[in-house]
């Protein structure tokens, strides 16, 4: 059985745009805070990239377009695992654990949304799963859930105060 969750809190996509207005360097001391509130769960699915998944991939592959797609290293795909802030209008979500390097992130969703080749060598994946970023972060969800509220919530008290 799949059960999803989330968390929504109003008002703190407007607090975070606000920061840089009311103090310079203020969103980007949240950012800092928030990376180091959710370090345990970026270490675990940094451990969870223990090998190259298939020999091939540690090749160079290009698609028909030529563009770069592999090869997949190890040292890159644990150092592409980053925490994002997007406070965009358009953003889905706020705050997000993402795999910036390519190679890593094809592995993650390879056969996700329609059966392939290479998502049949890595195994099945359901719909919206990852192979090692959702599992991993899942896992620690606990340890960080709290804290990044109670600094979402400092930060909203801070802005309304500022404002007020």
């Amino acid at each position: 059985m799949t059960v999803n969750t989330s968390i929504e809190m109003v008002g703190l996509r407007e607090a975070i745009r606000s920061l840089n207005k009311i103090e310079p360097g203020l969103r980007k001391q949240f950012v800092q805070d928030a990376n180091a509130i959710a370090e345990p769960a970026i270490r675990e699915v940094q451990r969870g990239y223990t090998k190259v998944p298939l020999s091939g991939m540690s090749r160079q592959w290009k698609d028909k377009n030529g563009r770069k797609l592999f090869p997949f290293s190890l040292p890159r795909a644990i150092s592409g695992v980053k925490l994002k802030v997007d406070a965009g209008r358009t953003a889905t979500s706020l705050i997000y654990i993402t795999q910036t390097n390519q190679a890593a992130a094809i592995f993650e969703t390879a056969g996700r949304a329609n059966p392939n080749t290479l998502g049949d060598q890595l195994g099945t994946l359901a719909a919206n799963k990852t192979r090692v970023l959702g599992p991993a972060v899942f896992r620690k969800r606990r340890e960080i859930e709290n804290e990044i509220q109670k600094a979402s919530q400092a930060i909203i008290k801070r802005v309304q105060k500022e404002l007020d």
